[in-house]
């Protein structure tokens, strides 16, 4: 139902948050002011040593510095206990000892309703049951037994089953009263449209009850018994108490042992649940078979940050997991995604336990693939990736799923770590190191020098020219760290041809995107790698103070230009990496030509030959204009700095 805002204003108002959260922390005396409604503790949503968890009861709302869990009352209830909304509400009304609001007259009818399907389907369950132990429930029985089921779990599940009669349940509930509308209503029988009369919906089944968020029997789920019976499985329609997209099997039973953990396991069915939770693991729950809906995965996410989806390891359950990567990508949010688990040789979870036991499939459970795995693996299967276009229509396909994401931080996570693996796949033919890289069709001929001032910016820079032009740009990462936040994305595309250069880049970008505020000096050389450290210390120093190589490197930064001139000669230098792809590419196709020369190659090659000119072009116009305000950049400085030496203008300025 929902509730007025007055009501819930009340409720926060009339119980403190400190109260509700109280429960589950315990608070730092020394850091507290209780007095002022200050409360400060460990963190209950992560693990931590130093109180970064906050309360504010004169605002009525939580914080995390450490982990960013934030919220009031009701959010802390859903997020700490996995209640529903209403649960969470109705637990803060009895708390603060205030009635539940009266539902409107037409929500009113609809609980009546819904209360008058529950007892039906209550019932029905009870027929089910007795059915189970009765004579006729002899082959239920042996299945059952069949499959582990113990007395045990068949009380724990309620577990019955429906005679192969036509009509058994229904004569039961009519000798019982019960409307054969309501039966219809329930899911429980079929009415036929041709007028034929009503029959059973589940028969020759073993029966096992779904309950609700709160252990309601609202359906069923039927095994087939029969060798020849189909469906296998058979679940209850869609009514007025079963929203099956909204549905967990076992989500009741599983929400506090899930808590304790601190995880969550999901199965493709409810027997597969029952055997795990049989093997004493009781964090888990089945998704009935269905593809994962926005609010399946929402209700996991209450069990636990991270679940784990145990697929069995054939065909169907590499396909439903390449299914669900696609409900999930848009919903993953920051602490907030899911992991994958493929079973061996094709088992599903109630094989592997009876071959390996709890722990063999435990082990395959803590051998699971992130998210971000599956959908690389995903994308790879059968892919070429022999051609420029192939590559490219690779890469599009990853950014169009990494898009989907709609946290910007996450998707901003996503994005590097996919480029990452792009640029390690395509390494090996793309930049080879030590090769000599020039232009083809350019304006340079054999043995011309490069253009006046081109030692670094013009056509066919030496391996030298190159490895320091890749270190200019690393050093104004680490001197303008400001670069890197703003244009990070742009920095990634372009790849180094020298592989320390390149990992150190990496370096800088996954740096950059931990840090929430912005990238600082100091935080791009935090956690680096000892056999990086000669590198960052020849790109710009030994320390934070120490700039002197970048300055020797770039020498127009002795003369203190504006850091939009900076910029604009960083993305210079960024323009002409990019273009050694391009020449790459180039050089690549022509010695394909050289063999065997088709239609479809000189055209790609009088294409590219084009965009090259172009951008070499576009390139050699910006190199003039920066050399000209390099020049008054110089001119405007003291003149006497004139001792500081000759500068390259452009790219050495």
């Amino acid at each position: 139902m929902r509730f007025p805002p007055e009501f819930l204003d009340e409720l926060r108002n009339r119980l403190p948050l400190s109260e509700v959260v109280g429960r589950r922390v315990t608070w730092d005396r020394r850091k507290s002011q209780f007095g002022k409604g200050d409360y400060w503790a460990c963190c209950p949503f992560h693990e931590e040593k130093t109180p970064s968890f906050h309360v504010d009861d004169r605002k009525g709302f939580y914080h995390c510095f450490g982990c960013g869990a934030s919220g009031d009352h009701v959010r802390f209830l859903t997020d700490a206990e996995g209640l529903s909304f209403p649960e969470a509400v109705e637990r803060l009304a009895e708390q603060a000892g205030v009635p539940m609001p009266t539902p409107d007259p037409a929500e009113a009818r609809r609980q009546r309703e819904r209360a008058g399907l529950g007892d039906v389907v209550a019932m029905a369950a009870r027929f089910f049951k007795q059915s189970f132990v009765s004579d006729a429930g002899r082959e239920a029985r042996a299945y059952a037994d069949k499959r582990g089921l113990d007395r045990e779990m068949l009380a724990t599940f309620e577990i019955g089953y429906a005679p192969n009669g036509r009509d058994a349940l229904k004569r039961h509930l009519a000798a019982e009263g019960v409307d054969e509308r309501l039966m219809v209503e329930a899911g429980l029988i079929i009415r036929p449209d041709d007028g034929r009369s009503s029959y059973d919906r589940f028969r020759n089944r073993l029966m096992i009850p779904i309950h609700d968020h709160r252990g309601r029997i609202v359906a069923f789920g039927g095994r087939a018994l029969g060798a020849d019976q189909e469906p296998k499985y058979l679940n209850s329609p869609e009514t007025p108490l079963f929203y099956k997209s909204a549905v967990l099997f076992n989500a009741h039973r599983a929400r506090s042992a899930a808590h304790q953990a601190g995880a969550a396991i999901v199965v493709e069915g409810y027997l597969d649940a029952i055997a795990v939770y049989k093997a004493g693991i009781q964090h888990v729950v089945a998704s009935l078979g269905t593809a994962f809906t926005e609010d399946q995965i929402r209700a996991m996410w209450r069990l636990a940050p991270e679940p784990v989806i145990c697929f069995d390891g054939d065909k169907a359950g590499m396909a439903a997991a390449r299914r669900a990567v696609d409900r999930i990508l848009p919903l993953i949010e920051s602490g907030k995604s899911f992991n994958f688990c493929f079973l061996p040789d094709g088992k599903d979870p109630d094989d592997l336990i009876a071959m390996a036991g709890r722990e063999g499939f435990l082990s395959e459970v803590r051998a699971a693939k992130p998210l971000v795995e599956v959908v690389w693996e995903r994308e790879m299967a059968g892919a070429r990736f022999d051609t420029p276009e192939r590559k490219a229509a690779l890469e599009a396909r990853l950014e169009g799923l990494v898009e989907a994401v709609k946290d910007t931080r996450v998707r901003r996570r996503y994005h590097f770590d996919i480029r990452s693996r792009l640029s390690e796949l395509f390494r090996a033919r793309d930049f080879r190191p030590g090769e000599r890289r020039s232009f083809r069709g350019g304006a340079r001929g054999g043995g011309e020098a490069p253009p006046a001032g081109m030692s670094l910016a013009g056509a066919g820079p030496t391996d030298t020219e190159l490895a320091e032009l890749e270190r200019i740009v690393l050093g104004l990462c680490v001197a303008f760290p400001g670069f890197v936040d703003t244009h990070w994305e742009r920095i990634d595309r372009v790849r180094f041809s020298f592989e320390p250069h390149e990992r150190l880049k990496r370096h800088f970008l996954s740096r950059a995107i931990d840090d929430e505020a912005g990238p600082t000096e100091q935080t791009l050389r935090a956690r680096l790698s000892p056999e990086l450290a000669p590198l960052l210390a020849d790109v710009c120093g030994e320390s934070a103070e120490g700039a002197g190589r970048l300055a020797h490197r770039f020498p127009i930064l002795g003369f203190e230009p504006p850091a939009a001139f900076v910029e604009r000669c960083y993305l210079h230098f960024l323009d002409r990496l990019e273009l050694k792809v391009l020449e790459a590419d180039l050089d690549s196709d022509i010695a394909q030509a050289d063999q065997e020369l088709t239609t479809e190659g000189e055209a790609r090659i009088l294409a590219l030959s084009r965009e090259l000119a172009r951008r070499r072009q576009a390139f050699l116009d910006e190199d003039r204009d920066l050399a000209d305000l390099a020049k008054e950049i110089r001119g405007a400085h003291a003149a006497g700095d004139a001792e500081r030496g000759p500068v390259m203008p452009a790219a050495g300025l």
